[in-house]
C-alpha cells in the first residue's frame, strides 16, 4: 500500500529544472490551512497526488509529481506559490491537457478560498509542441502595408444589426479613410441580417477595390467562430474568396478548436486574429481564476498572430498588465514567431498619442466607436483616426496637428477631447 502524504508535494530547497514548466499562483489558504500546507495540495491535486492512501506498487509508478518550491507570503492573508512540474506529466502538443492539470480541479478546491494562475515559464521541451504563430507582428508589412505605424483596424457599429449592404458601406468609408482592416466583433457570426458569405464575399471584393485606390493592401478579419468543423470550412471559404484574415473567439471556441484551425490557416496562409471574448470571466478578479498574462501565452502557443491585450487604462475595459502582456508576447521564445498585440476598447483619435506612449508602435489599434461615432461620419473618423496616428509617430501634439490642415482630427478632439469612456 502506497500513501502519497501532502508533505511530499512541498519542498522549499528544489529548485526547477530546465525542463519544468514553472507555474506562479497566488492562493489564501482555507481558514485552518497554513500556507504551506495549501500550496502542497495545489502541487498534489495538479499531477498525481490524492487524499487517500493507494494498493499501488511504487515499482510500476511512474513519478509524475509537482512540487510547491517557494511560498512568499503577502502582509494580508495569502501570497504566491511556485509549483513546479515535470515535462512528462503532460501530453505533447496538447494545451487542453496542460491546462487540465495547472488550471483544473485546483480552481475548487476547500484547501484553498482563492487561486489564480499567474504565470508560467514554459520549458523549450513544451513549446516545441506547439506551433505558435505563422506572421505575428510581421503582418504589418508581409499582409498589409502599415511599415512602421500601428496596424489600424475598425468594428462596423453597431456590431451587430446591420445589414449586408449597410456593413459594407461601413466598410467602404473605413478603408477609404485610412483603416488596414475591418473586423468583425465577436457575436457577428452567420446571422439571418447579415449571412456569413454574402457578407465576406462582399466586402472582401470592396477591399481589393479599395486596394487598388488607395495603393495600401486593405483586408478583412472575418470572425469564423462557430463549431470546429464549421470553422474549418468558413476559414476554407475565406481563403476561396481571397482574404488574408481569420478571427476566432478564442476562449469561447476553445483552445483545442484553435489548434485546429491553425493547421488550416496555414495551408492558406491565413492569419489568425484572436478575440479574447469570455477573458474576463477567468481574468478580472485579481484573486482568483487565471490572468490574462496566462493566457496571451497558451494564445501564443497554439498559434494566433494578434491578440487583444487591453489599453493601458485607456479605453473601456479594466485596467490590466498590458505592456507587460505586450513585452512577453513579443519576447524570444525559443524562436517562436511573436504575436502583435491589439489595443481595442473605448479608443478614439484623441487618447492615440497616449496609447503610443503606453505601449509603443509595434500593435495594433482598433476603434469602433471612435471612428464611427465622428461628427462627420465613418470616413472622416477613420481619417481621424490616421492623423492621430501620423501626429503621435512624428511627436506633435495632437491639437497641433489638427490645427495644421486635418479638420478630421480636429473634430474628433472637438467632440471627445482625451477623454476616456466607460
Amino acid at each position: 500500500m502506497t500513501g502519497i502524504e501532502y508533505d511530499d508535494f512541498l519542498d522549499l530547497d528544489y529548485e526547477p529544472t530546465g525542463t519544468d514548466l514553472v507555474c506562479e499562483f497566488s492562493i489564501a489558504p482555507a481558514s485552518d490551512m497554513s500556507m504551506e500546507a495549501a500550496a502542497s495540495r495545489v502541487a498534489s491535486e495538479s499531477a498525481n497526488g490524492t487524499w487517500a492512501a493507494l494498493h499501488v506498487d511504487e515499482a510500476e509508478l511512474t513519478d509524475l509529481s509537482a512540487v510547491a518550491c517557494d511560498i512568499r507570503e503577502n502582509a494580508g492573508p495569502g501570497g504566491n506559490v511556485t509549483v513546479a512540474y515535470p515535462t512528462d506529466l503532460f501530453e505533447d502538443g496538447s494545451m487542453a491537457q496542460i491546462l487540465s492539470c495547472i488550471a483544473g480541479n485546483i480552481m475548487g478546491m476547500k484547501a484553498v478560498d482563492s487561486i489564480r494562475l499567474e504565470d508560467c515559464k514554459w520549458p523549450e521541451t513544451l513549446v516545441e509542441g506547439f506551433p505558435g504563430p505563422q506572421f505575428g507582428t510581421a503582418v504589418a508589412h508581409e499582409k498589409l502595408d502599415a511599415g512602421d505605424r500601428p496596424v489600424l483596424a475598425t468594428v462596423p457599429k453597431p456590431k451587430v444589426g446591420l445589414s449586408t449592404d449597410a456593413h459594407v458601406d461601413i466598410a467602404e468609408q473605413a478603408w477609404r479613410g485610412g483603416v488596414d482592416l475591418l473586423k468583425d466583433d465577436e457575436n457577428l457570426t452567420d446571422q439571418y441580417f447579415n449571412p456569413f458569405e454574402d457578407r465576406v464575399e462582399r466586402s472582401l471584393s470592396v477591399a481589393r477595390e479599395l486596394t487598388e485606390e488607395t495603393g495600401e493592401k486593405k483586408d478583412y478579419l472575418v470572425n469564423i467562430t462557430a463549431e470546429t468543423d464549421e470553422m474549418v470550412r468558413r476559414a476554407e471559404f475565406v481563403a476561396d474568396q481571397g482574404g488574408g484574415f481569420i478571427m476566432v473567439d478564442v476562449v469561447t471556441a476553445g483552445w483545442s478548436a484553435v489548434q485546429t484551425v491553425r493547421d488550416v490557416a496555414e495551408k492558406h496562409d491565413l492569419a489568425i486574429h484572436a478575440h479574447r471574448a469570455m477573458h474576463a470571466a477567468f481574468d478580472r478578479m485579481d484573486h482568483h481564476g487565471v490572468s490574462m498574462r496566462t493566457l496571451a501565452q497558451v494564445a501564443r502557443l497554439c498559434g494566433v498572430d494578434h491578440i487583444h491585450t487591453g489599453t493601458a487604462g485607456l479605453g473601456k475595459l479594466e485596467n490590466e498588465d498590458t505592456p507587460g502582456i505586450n513585452a512577453w508576447l513579443k519576447s524570444d521564445l525559443y524562436g517562436t514567431t511573436d504575436v502583435l498585440p491589439v489595443a481595442s476598447g473605448g479608443l478614439h483619435p484623441g487618447v492615440i498619442d497616449a496609447l503610443i506612449d503606453a505601449l509603443g508602435t509595434d500593435i495594433a489599434i482598433q476603434a469602433g466607436g471612435g471612428i464611427h461615432g465622428h461628427p462627420d461620419g465613418t470616413e472622416a473618423g477613420a481619417r481621424a483616426l490616421r492623423q492621430s496616428v501620423e501626429a503621435s509617430m512624428q511627436g506633435v501634439p495632437l491639437r497641433d496637428h489638427a490645427d495644421a490642415g486635418n479638420p478630421e482630427l480636429a473634430a474628433a478632439l472637438d467632440k471627445w477631447g482625451a477623454e476616456t469612456p466607460r
